[in-house]
């Protein structure tokens, strides 16, 4: 994965626009790949499903928690990728009262299947999700890849610890 290029893809968010009114005041807009990883240096991490256990008790919330460090150690932003829809992760956003880390839906997976991430989660009832994981990406280049262990379709735990933001974050400052 070092020294690889994100792949290209066009991702379909709902953004904010107050111009619409009413009660969903919210809008189709296309953002690209080019969008989140151009010219910045950011942090990617990817996780199973909005809403789920470990993802919104512990990966997210620190994530958001940690971002002063991360912006002092040079990062730009922290995105959180799933395979679930703009909705959802709007949702999922305003639940958790996000500010600082930007959430990305992979509707399709294409993104995920691109970055060789995609797996099958049939045995919790959930189809075909991301596998978890975290990348620092610098203009559109990942330079450190954060793989949990274990991947495989239809895997029996959750396995969370590589990708956490604290590991992330003593890599960096390494």
């Amino acid at each position: 994965m070092l020294n690889r290029k994100v792949p290209v893809v066009t991702f379909k968010t709902r953004v904010r626009d107050e111009s619409l009114g009413g009660d969903n005041p919210y809008k189709w807009e296309n953002k690209t790949s080019s969008d989140y990883f151009s010219g910045k240096k950011v942090i990617l991490f990817s996780l199973p499903g909005a809403f789920t256990p470990t993802c919104s008790t512990y990966q997210l919330p620190d994530y958001e928690k940690l971002f002063p460090e991360f912006k002092a150690s040079g990062v730009d932003a922290i995105y959180c990728m799933s395979v679930n829809d703009a909705f959802v992760m709007n949702a999922w956003g305003k639940q958790q009262g996000l500010t600082n880390v930007g959430l990305i839906p992979d509707g399709s997976g294409e993104f995920t299947r691109k970055m060789g991430m995609l797996v099958d989660k049939d045995n919790l009832g959930f189809g075909m999700r991301s596998w978890r994981y975290a990348a620092v990406i610098n203009d559109g280049t990942i330079e450190a890849w954060f793989e949990e262990p274990g991947f495989e379709d239809n895997h029996g735990d959750d396995p969370y610890g590589e990708s956490s933001p604290q590991n992330v974050l003593a890599k960096l400052a390494a």
